[in-house]
């Protein structure tokens, strides 16, 4: 365990206002330890210098939880979509202890992270290989938080979200800077979703390592339209274009 990067977690984080305890900021390091030695073999991400690593996976990833919009603790349930290799989904529950599902379509991932989780004693994890369509259709309304890293753009990720998420459940978007065009058509998804626009916060990454704008929609009614609809949908016929 480098005690230098347990420090240097605390500290970064501490700069938002985030605290952690020894512990969680340990169980950090050594989660991100795994994720860079199999990253030898398996590509689960391109960051592997683990000081970088430090803020760009897990300071980035706690980042929603400065926001006044956004309560998660040991009774919530969350969904992080298109994990890769367990962020922000692991974070998340090591800080808050909420019961996370991790979901990828890639299965070297949610194999990869499945193994890191069994290693840590992470009980409060668990991760699944399918494509969110599918799960949606069996996690209907169940999720109070889904989580999403830039993996597509907004109103895709809000198509996505809608059917996972209970009344008054979040959908949180971390972007880079999103355009105005990709915001508008995101309003526009979320009013056919039932969901309302809740928050746009922005932060700057410490070293000078990047923007981060945290986008936070609320379920405040029903969805328009059927979801999750046919698998492949969301991307080629995007809702709000």
């Amino acid at each position: 365990m480098d005690e230098h990067l347990v420090e240097q977690l605390i500290d970064e984080l501490s700069q938002f206002g985030i605290s952690l305890t020894q512990e969680q900021a340990q169980m950090l390091v050594s989660y991100l330890g795994l994720v860079i030695e199999k990253n030898k073999v398996v590509n689960l991400t391109r960051i592997t210098n683990p000081s970088e690593a430090i803020t760009l996976h897990l300071v980035d990833s706690l980042l929603p939880l400065v926001s006044n919009s956004l309560h998660v603790d040991e009774s919530s349930k969350i969904l992080d979509m298109g994990t890769g290799a367990g962020f922000p989904g692991v974070p998340v529950a090591v800080v808050t202890g909420a019961q996370a599902l991790l979901v990828d379509s890639v299965r070297k991932k949610t194999d990869a992270v499945a193994e890191f989780v069994a290693e840590l004693g992470l009980g409060n994890v668990s991760t699944r290989h399918a494509r969110l369509e599918e799960v949606a259709r069996e996690l209907t309304f169940s999720q109070d938080v889904v989580f999403a890293r830039a993996v597509a753009r907004t109103n895709v990720l809000i198509e996505y979200a809608t059917p996972f998420l209970s009344q008054n459940g979040v959908l949180v978007v971390e972007k880079g800077r999103p355009e105005d065009d990709e915001i508008t058509e995101a309003e526009k998804a979320a009013a056919l979703c039932g969901l309302s626009f809740v928050s746009r916060e922005t932060f700057e990454l410490p070293h000078d390592l990047g923007h981060r704008e945290i986008l936070i929609y609320k379920k405040v009614g029903k969805s328009k339209i059927k979801l999750p609809r046919r698998t492949g949908l969301a991307k080629s016929q995007p809702l709000g274009v």
